[in-house]
């Protein structure tokens, strides 16, 4: 009888088997993924990572919302693992359309984005999973197969500060989060990316990240247009 190896075979039982009892059971196919990220060292990187446990196997890859689109439509993987902000696009927006579009396919989002109201709209647009890019990778793993099997999974530290800080019921101008709105001001009043990232501390990339987001959410493009919107909206008082 075989025996099984890394929960990839299950062991036979007498009336399970058919014809030769010496045949083996066929292997589990494994959970297919997409990887979506706009950094190609970074699919790479989790690439290498996802594909080397045999229960998971990378289908595709995509480094923009429109090829994530693609890519999910084309290979309906099981799981979709999806940056938060891509070539400055907000992957949140794409969230609800994603589900629609693949209803089976599980969304574990993937990102540097440490504010608990990420999070929150994450797993409201209906993604599964919210895991930080310095997490250790047996917890991006553990999400991945959470996910797959229909379980949230929430980054153990965010989900404490999700829990303290419950969402304001006041609304915020254009569903700025608290952290966007702090960097709105700090635009207006004229300060640099480095600045910003000094004062709020951010890493400079967190903080273009942020930036991404207000540009699309109030639909303007220049810092002129930007420091006009918050004082007409009250936020330089």
């Amino acid at each position: 009888m075989p025996v099984a190896s890394r929960g990839t075979y299950r062991l036979l039982m007498p009336d399970l088997m058919v014809g030769d009892s010496n045949t083996p059971m066929q292997a589990e196919a494994p959970i297919t993924l997409v990887i979506a990220d706009d950094h190609r060292v970074v699919r790479s990187g989790l690439r290498i990572l996802l594909d080397s446990d045999v229960r998971l196997s990378v289908a595709a890859e995509a480094g923009t919302i429109a090829e994530t689109v693609e890519a999910v439509e084309r290979t309906r993987p099981q799981v979709l693992v999806l940056d938060l902000n891509m070539g400055g696009e907000n992957s949140l927006d794409a969230i609800p359309d994603l589900r629609r579009l693949a209803p089976d396919t599980q969304i574990v989002v993937l990102t540097m984005q440490e504010d608990p109201a990420f999070a929150r709209a994450a797993l409201r647009a209906g993604a599964l999973g919210y895991v930080l890019k310095d997490a250790a990778h047996d917890e991006l793993l553990g999400a991945v197969m959470s996910a797959s099997e229909g379980r949230t999974y929430l980054n153990p530290e965010l989900g404490a500060k999700l829990a303290a800080a419950p969402e304001e019921p006041e609304q915020r101008p254009d569903g700025l989060s608290p952290r966007e709105l702090e960097v709105l001001k700090l635009i207006a009043l004229g300060h640099t990316n480095a600045e910003i990232a000094q004062t709020l501390t951010l890493s400079i990339r967190t903080v273009e990240s942020h930036r991404a987001h207000i540009h699309q959410k109030v639909q303007l493009a220049s810092r002129a247009e930007l420091v006009a919107y918050a004082r007409d909206r009250g936020l330089l008082d």
